[in-house]
């Protein structure tokens, strides 16, 4: 006799958790049953939930949510990277927003995460020469959530746009692994350079809400950009620069500012 196959909830601990907060949310509010179903209980996966809810976001008279979901599946399948983003992201939402207590927050309701889960589909079809379609996940991303990412820009795992609303990311920008920012910053080139004009950001860069960062500068792992800052040179690791234009005005005071999410100039965070 056949042992039968364990299904995915049993082997994913992520999709496991969200099901049974699904079932906890259903039970605490009778009247979103019918969202909470189809957007997490109705799907076998958390990939296929998530590509569920970005291609009913993203749907418009151009395009319909059938086939934007065949799009993002495609991606999801192709790429065990796009994935692994997917969970790293959701992780760090989960822990460093005092505002999220549960996994299924950022699925439902956080426009930060499902901007960057759809930049991945169109990053992804970027990378296979699929620019059209991937200039179209980006105009709605904008028109959506008020996030506009271009697809080729690079992101690394375990990112968190808290708030989100007008974060801009240009073409030619890198952003590494564990980066926070929050609303209204911007990572963009300066003059009409169409070459490399764009930031690169290390692993564990805290940037504050507001803040602006031009050109092709290195901001250096572990560092922290105060709120409303305007940084036009490169900084060095671990440091704390605030001002316009942006000065070094102390350490970084912790060695993962952008897990800590203290935004506070002072001594140790």
């Amino acid at each position: 006799m056949a042992t039968p196959r364990p299904q995915v909830s049993e082997v994913d601990p992520v999709w496991r958790r969200i099901r049974e907060e699904a079932e906890q949310a259903i039970r605490d509010e009778p009247l979103i049953a019918g969202m909470v179903h189809s957007s997490l209980l109705h799907h076998d996966s958390l990939e296929r939930a998530m590509s569920y809810r970005i291609s009913t976001k993203l749907a418009s008279p151009d395009m319909d949510a059938q086939l934007l979901r065949e799009i993002v599946e495609e991606a999801f399948a192709s790429s065990a990277d796009v994935g692994c983003a997917l969970r790293a992201d959701l992780v760090a939402i989960l822990e460093r927003d005092p505002a999220c207590h549960r996994l299924l927050q950022p699925i439902l309701y956080f426009k930060g995460f499902q901007a960057v889960q759809a930049y991945r589909i169109g990053h992804w079809l970027w990378q296979q020469k699929r620019h059209d379609l991937a200039y179209y996940f980006q105009m709605r991303v904008s028109e959506a959530y008020g996030v506009d990412i271009h697809p080729a820009a690079r992101i690394g795992k375990g990112l968190m746009i808290d708030h989100a609303h007008s974060v801009v990311i240009g073409e030619t920008a890198v952003v590494g692994d564990n980066v926070s920012m929050l609303h209204s910053v911007t990572l963009g080139g300066t003059g009409k350079d169409e070459q490399d004009r764009h930031p690169k950001i290390a692993d564990g860069v805290l940037i504050g809400a507001g803040a602006k960062v031009l050109g092709n500068i290195k901001v250096g792992h572990c560092s922290r950009i105060a709120a409303g800052s305007v940084v036009l040179q490169e900084v060095p690791p671990c440091k704390t620069v605030a001002g316009v234009p942006a000065r070094i005005v102390g350490e970084a005071g912790c060695d993962q500012p952008s897990v800590t999410m203290d935004h506070l100039l002072r001594g140790s965070c």
